[in-house]
């Protein structure tokens, strides 16, 4: 059986927010990772009317820009000077094509718990009922400050009071106004236009449109709903806290129904537009935000946030904050790793520890274990980067991209000066700065003597603890101030000069035993890199 569908759903939005205490309007609070109002507009959505509006008027440019970006085709309707719930539909009405016929619901742009399902089921009792107006109503302990259903002695709707105008035995009544509707739409555009602003608020009341109907002897029925939370509009950030709350409770119970495991629902928090796939292990504190989807037989977390990500099947992701990025499948991630936007790892590929990437595409099976920055970067299959290795990519005006190959082997504390080429297979030695491009296969070095002067602790550093210890373990190994003995004799002249030797730079060394002319440089050393390959 196809499901009814509404003329038109008009979601008011306009009022102030004052008890919010926020430069930001109330409708555009967001929890769940939807402002109210999108929350609201998503509802009416899902029950495919055929005019989707919201009326607005506070901040109304502001308001309007966020809807268009929520629904491109809601409809904007603005309420005038004019207060009141009754006055705000009548302006969404005048903004809709005249004489429309068939069922309007009204909703409201601060009640984001209210769903589609709900909606439909008011709908169908509507309809199915053939009434004037359905009014959802809740019985709730205190009532204070909603509107109160006064009933007939046989039950039927009779009218609605609100608060400020309610007697003390109607302010008694438990059943209240949720403040959602389905009007029969002659009748709400005729009421409408009859009703004044006579009451203890000075406002158009929309609740007047209920004793209109029974004055014309049109029947009102009442849709009595459970789930109390759908029908609890936010009025202050307390409000806006308790139902983000329960909103996440609701999201996350709903992921372990479609299979997800979460080990800990208390501290896991779910966007309402996350997916998550079968099988999938949630640790303790892991926030999923916005439209991250998340494969099957993946394990994300503990403390892993993850902001419109893309995460394939069997993929970790470890102590990780990333956002607009892909990790593909059977990749990790982590720990202690940040993926910023434009990130895109390979399957099986791996960013490690202390690794930072930005606008890098990372291909599949490669590796940048630790502690390494990734910038403006693309690395290709089966390839390894060092550790503390940096993708200089900024030269300070403009930034530029870095190209590794495949199978490249790359040494440790590696940094690459943008714009540069690595080729297929090539390998860097520890500590190389490359500022040129490398053809494939190749070995690239920034190859200096290393100098070592003997004694500059004691000379430049005394009394210090440096310099004590240095002495005391010189003492042990037969040294004076840290200079082998027969070095020192040389140095005050009481040596044999001929066995001193100059090292580079003028630095004073002693040869070891057995070494021949060259130092103890063994034949082939000038072609070995560092220990970093």
């Amino acid at each position: 059986m196809t499901p009814p569908r509404p003329t038109a759903v008009i979601v008011l939005a306009a009022g102030e927010g004052t008890r919010m205490k926020s430069a930001m309007p109330k409708v555009l609070h967001t929890i769940g990772g939807r402002s109210l109002v999108h929350h609201a507009i998503a509802a009416a959505r899902g029950i495919d009317p055929i005019h989707l509006e919201v009326v607005v008027r506070h901040e109304r440019d502001l308001v309007a820009a966020h809807i268009a970006e929520c629904d491109p085709d809601c409809l904007i309707a603005d309420q005038d000077e004019i207060k009141g719930t009754g006055r705000a539909v009548e302006c969404g009405l005048a903004a809709l094509p005249a004489e429309l016929t068939g069922t309007i619901v009204v909703t409201y742009g601060d009640v984001p718990l209210l769903t589609s399902e709900t909606l439909r089921e008011v709908l169908a009792a509507h309809e199915g009922a053939s009434v004037a107006v359905t009014v959802v109503t809740s019985h709730i302990s205190d009532p204070t400050g909603y509107g109160r259903i006064v009933r007939d002695a046989d039950g039927s709707v009779a009218r609605i009071v609100e608060q400020k105008d309610a007697t003390d035995d109607e302010r008694a009544i438990t059943e209240v106004n949720s403040g959602i509707y389905a009007f029969e739409a002659t009748l709400l555009t005729q009421a409408l236009s009859g009703l004044g602003t006579d009451n203890a608020q000075g406002e158009k009341y929309l609740t007047d449109v209920v004793g209109v109907a029974r004055a014309q002897g049109r029947a009102v029925a009442a849709y009595v709903l459970a789930d109390v939370w759908q029908t609890e509009g936010v009025n202050d950030k307390i409000q806006l806290a308790r139902l983000g709350a329960e909103l996440n409770r609701r999201t996350v119970e709903a992921a372990m129904r479609e299979g997800a495991i979460i080990r800990d629902p208390a501290t896991t928090w779910i966007d309402t537009d996350v997916s998550i796939g079968r099988d999938t292990v949630i640790e303790p504190n892991v926030q999923l935000r916005g439209a991250t989807t998340i494969g099957a037989d993946c394990l994300i977390g503990p403390d892993t946030t993850l902001v419109d990500m893309e995460v394939g099947d069997g993929a970790t992701v470890c102590r990780t904050q990333g956002s607009l990025s892909v990790v593909g499948p059977g990749a990790t991630v982590g720990p202690w790793a940040y993926l910023r936007p434009g990130t895109e790892l390979g399957a099986e590929a791996k960013i490690g520890t202390f690794v930072e990437t930005k606008n890098a595409n990372i291909g599949a099976g490669s590796k940048i274990p630790h502690l390494s920055y990734v910038g403006d970067a693309t690395i290709g299959t089966g390839t390894n980067i060092g550790a503390s290795s940096v993708f200089v990519n900024f030269d300070g005006v403009a930034k530029h991209r870095t190209t590794v190959g495949d199978h490249c082997r790359m040494g440790s504390d590696t940094m690459y000066v943008a714009p540069v080429t690595i080729g297929d297979g090539a390998y860097s030695g520890a500590g190389t700065v490359i500022r040129s491009d490398v053809p494939p296969g190749a070995l690239v070095l920034t190859d200096a003597p290393q100098r070592v002067i003997e004694g500059w602790v004691a000379e430049h550093r005394p009394d210090t603890e440096a310099a004590r210890a240095a002495a005391a373990a010189g003492a042990a190994a037969g040294r004076v101030n840290g200079i082998p003995e027969t070095t020192s004799r040389r140095r005050n002249g009481d040596g044999d000069p001929e066995e001193a030797q100059a090292a580079p730079h003028g630095v004073l060394w002693a040869r070891p035993p057995g070494a021949g002319r060259c130092g103890g440089r063994r034949p082939g050393d000038e072609g070995r890199a560092d220990a970093g390959l």
